[in-house]
């Protein structure tokens, strides 16, 4: 008997008794594994998350996860052949599988990079600047983020075993949290290589990942406020986990992604012959067939201009005719099955239920023959191709998950906005145009019903992932319909699981909390300067407070000349004392930020290696000629680099003048080495 696929639960691998149900290659119909989590303790699984896993995690901070999982991906780059080799199972063509699997790893480089440059080398997060709650400014509010106690569940679909798995699982690690993985059932075994090959690396923490293989039983029933369910499969599904008691009163936080009728609108500056014609033909057709159309993002309605439509429909249905189908496994297939003959019905059902308001133009949803393989026991169909009927309603009601699209047309922007508003909620849209007027008018009126919308012409076309891909860097998941969830967005799918609070206390409190120096806290002001001190022997809140400097009107008049900045309120007397802002001469408030850095800088080669910036600079109170400046320079930030010897210090640059008023305000960003 083929072999029984395995869960790892609280620290072992576990095969349930019982004879599982058999997995079939999509392809040959053999059978690849068989699953079961019978006999499964999943309440020692969300208590090993908890005690073992959690604890683990939030012990290092946001770099030191971020770091693991760039080791984490790097290590399964090495592996990826073994992963091809069984991804042909599911029905992935090769271009497929890159889909998923270099994806995937992708996804978690990505979030490996993101955590560490725009997060802190801490474990918590502020968000947005202080608010004064007082007069004085001896109590301020501060809103944080903080990791949760709690675990992360995925439930997974069929279509991506791998991706789907590590999208999910790399802002949760990055914000604290264990993640338990149910993979869906028929592609199963794919996703158990890849936790298998993470869990036999030792790179995460023990209780980090563990994998239910199987039926998700009462998993739920032992989940409670401080725990999410991450939920990505069909709406139906959808609405059951919605209605359980842990969701509806427990404080489940559920997170869902669900149908989706992604719309393709072909703007009406387009004709045959323009590079957004070929665009819009290929983008189609790529979106029709790419796992054979098993995406969520995939485009299921194609909206065009009623003057160009028959012709669209016929370019379309031109490229489709080239696509060969069959066993991924043959290098001369395009397109591979469906990933089970059950899938198949489903989408064989669903094409009856598009008929009903369309026709079909290419395609035969019950053929059985003319692969590049067995046409019964492969779970193999031809792409079909619809054209809507006037008033169609099934085509914004009916998803056909697999290589199904249906052209429909319109007469004005309006109806094409209207048009696509019909599918209640999409994850993704696209608008191909080069007109920018169309550009704007589509994407304001898709938007509200879009979690992500391409943007496609000649211009960008060189660099364009595609109507489909989701990027890390880019939130995926839409309103309605679509579930009306969020994931990745970068650092936005780390805070999306991480608690957002609202801190009230005083200056020094707060920076005790938080780790960043807060404006009105202790200051440090050492003897030796603080550019003398490697990030070993600096402290947050060591300050220097320079002497002050007059700034003159010969100053005033070099600056204007030597920079070319002339702006009257610098160089014109009569014309200055007119502003209303300033009523005469006043110094640049660049000049004011260059002297302030004459200022505070020490000059001798030491731990401080580069400025690399300045951040939230304002200027608050003008500068005359006889006026002085004076700087106050505090650390307010220490961020180790654990990869490089070196990291960076944020220092609060306040400068005032003869009367302690506020001139300017920003934060220096420096370069500084570990060790002196």
């Amino acid at each position: 008997m083929t072999r029984l696929l395995e869960s790892y639960a609280a620290g072992r691998w576990y095969a349930a008794s019982a004879e599982g149900h058999p997995l079939l290659d999509a392809a040959t119909g053999e059978e690849v594994a068989r699953i079961s989590s019978a006999g499964l303790d999943l309440g020692a699984m969300t208590h090993h998350a908890r005690t073992v896993g959690g604890p683990a995690i939030r012990e290092l901070t946001f770099h030191e996860r971020a770091l693991l999982l760039k080791e984490l991906a790097t290590h399964l780059t090495g592996l990826k052949d073994e992963l091809y080799d069984l991804s042909l199972a599911t029905g992935a063509t090769r271009r497929d599988s890159m889909i998923d699997i270099d994806g995937g790893f992708g996804t978690v480089f990505s979030y490996s990079s993101k955590g560490r440059r725009e997060l802190p080398n801490a474990h918590v997060v502020c968000d947005g600047d202080l608010e004064q709650l007082g007069r004085t400014g001896v109590f301020l509010g501060q809103h944080v983020y903080t990791s949760r106690p709690g675990v992360a569940v995925q439930i997974n679909a069929f279509n991506f075993p791998v991706w789907g798995m590590l999208e999910k699982l790399a802002p949760a690690f990055i914000a604290g949290l264990p993640t338990i993985v149910k993979p869906a059932s028929q592609t199963a075994y794919l996703t158990e290589l890849v936790v298998r090959r993470i869990v036999e690396s030792g790179i995460l923490p023990e209780g980090s990942l563990q994998l239910l293989a199987g039926s998700a039983g009462d998993l739920l029933d032992h989940l409670g406020v401080q725990d999410s369910v991450a939920f990505t499969g069909s709406a139906h599904t959808a609405g059951i986990l919605r209605q359980h008691p842990s969701v509806l009163h427990g404080g489940v936080q559920l997170q869902v992604e669900a149908d989706s009728l992604n719309c393709s609108v072909l703007g009406p500056d387009v004709a045959p012959g323009d590079p957004e014609w070929d665009l819009f033909v290929k983008g189609v057709v790529t979106e029709m067939t790419a796992k054979a159309g098993q995406k969520c993002t995939a485009i299921r309605r194609v909206i065009v201009p009623s003057a160009v439509a028959d012709e669209m429909t016929d370019a379309i249905a031109a490229r489709l005719s080239t696509i060969t189908v069959g066993n991924p496994d043959d290098e001369s297939v395009r397109m591979g099955p469906l990933a089970s003959l059950g899938q198949r019905d489903e989408v064989r059902k669903a094409v009856e239920a598009l008929r009903s308001s369309a026709d079909v133009v290419l395609g035969d949803p019950t053929a059985t023959t003319g692969f590049a393989g067995d046409g019964e026991r492969g779970a193999f169909m031809a792409p079909v191709l619809l054209r809507a009927r006037p008033g169609a309603v099934e085509p914004h009601d009916v998803e056909a998950f697999g290589p199904v699209s249906t052209v429909m047309s319109y007469d004005s922007l309006d109806e094409a906005v209207t048009l696509a508003a019909r599918g209640k909620g999409s994850l993704a849209g696209s608008v191909i145009t080069h007109d920018p007027d169309v550009a704007r008018t589509l994407v304001l009126g898709l938007a509200p019903w879009h979690g992500r919308i391409l943007v496609l012409d000649r211009d960008d076309a060189p660099e364009n992932t595609g109507h489909g891909s989701p990027l890390p860097m880019l939130v995926h998941g839409g309103p309605g319909r679509a579930g009306g969830g969020e994931e990745l967005g970068g650092v936005r799918g780390v805070l999306h699981h991480m608690q957002r609070s609202a801190i009230q206390a005083s200056p020094d409190m707060l920076t005790a909390i938080t780790g960043r120096w807060t404006r009105g806290s202790r200051r440090t002001e050492t003897p030796e300067h603080p550019f003398r001190h490697s990030l070993a022997t600096l402290q947050v809140g060591d300050t220097i407070a320079s002497e002050p400097r007059v700034i003159s009107r010969a100053d005033i008049d070099h600056f204007s000349e030597f920079t070319g900045d002339t702006f009257y309120a610098h160089t014109d007397p009569e014309a200055a004392a007119q502003n209303p802002l300033f009523g005469g001469i006043v110094a640049h408030g660049y000049l004011i930020v260059s002297m302030a850095a004459g200022l505070f800088v020490d000059p001798a080669p030491g731990p401080v290696l580069a400025n690399f910036g300045v951040d939230h600079l304002r200027f608050l109170t003008p500068v005359k000629a006889g006026d002085s400046i004076r700087v106050t320079l505090t650390v307010k930030q220490i961020t180790p680099r654990s990869s490089a010897d070196y990291g960076e210090v944020r220092w609060d640059a306040l400068v005032t003048n003869q009367d302690d008023e506020p001139v300017a305000t920003y934060d220096v960003l420096t370069l500084v080495a570990k060790e002196a």
